[in-house]
């Protein structure tokens, strides 16, 4: 963003234009090459002082918006995880509220500035470097578990890779750089909480 103008009868936002490919158009090489470029660059995002970020998308809200969209039909399946595309989207929300309690214990302890979509499509890698080169679409930013970022583009680049052996090792490699042990059930969480927040 490069400037914010308003008047008494119109409002206008100046960008530009972040150079770089979309890292869901690189193939699994490429992928592998900017990994440790995302991973640095997700963490240095998260590191940032959640106390100040002026935006926020907690739990609780990200839960309201998530109970608005199924009680007014607007789920759609093709966000869904695929071994929840069969499965009524009311069901899929009476999980999302049994666990709410502990998710909302881990938030409250461990809670960063998260992009909000942070996927592959809004990652800009530079092609002669592999460096991230920007991310866009902060739509979604606000302060949250860091969890709804990190579910999100674990899942989002299998879509890459050729196979699990290599998505299990891209895991592991996120993992270590980012300082953490992955909790495949609060993954789950927010893989089944995201689809119904849109």
């Amino acid at each position: 963003m490069l400037d914010w103008r308003a008047t008494e009868h119109s409002a206008a936002l100046i960008t530009s234009a972040v150079a770089g490919v979309p890292a869901d158009r690189l193939n699994p090489a490429q992928l592998a090459q900017a990994w440790p470029s995302i991973t640095d660059t997700l963490h240095r995002l998260h590191s940032l002082p959640a106390s100040t970020c002026p935006f926020s998308r907690t739990l609780d809200e990200m839960m309201g918006l998530a109970r608005a969209t199924v009680a007014e039909n607007r789920v759609h399946a093709e966000f869904l995880p695929q071994h929840l595309i069969n499965t009524p989207p009311t069901v899929i929300l009476d999980g999302l509220e049994r666990d709410l309690p502990l998710r909302r214990e881990q938030e409250a302890a461990d809670t960063v500035v998260c992009h909000g979509d942070f996927c592959l499509p809004n990652i800009l890698i530079n092609s002669d470097t592999s460096l991230v080169a920007g991310i866009i679409d902060l739509g979604r930013l606000g302060h949250a578990d860091p969890y709804a970022d990190i579910a999100l583009l674990l899942a989002n680049a299998r879509e890459t890779w050729p196979d699990e052996d290599t998505a299990r090792q891209a895991d592991h490699d996120f993992a270590s750089q980012y300082g953490i042990t992955l909790d495949p059930e609060r993954l789950d969480f927010y893989l089944r909480l995201d689809p119904l927040t849109w």
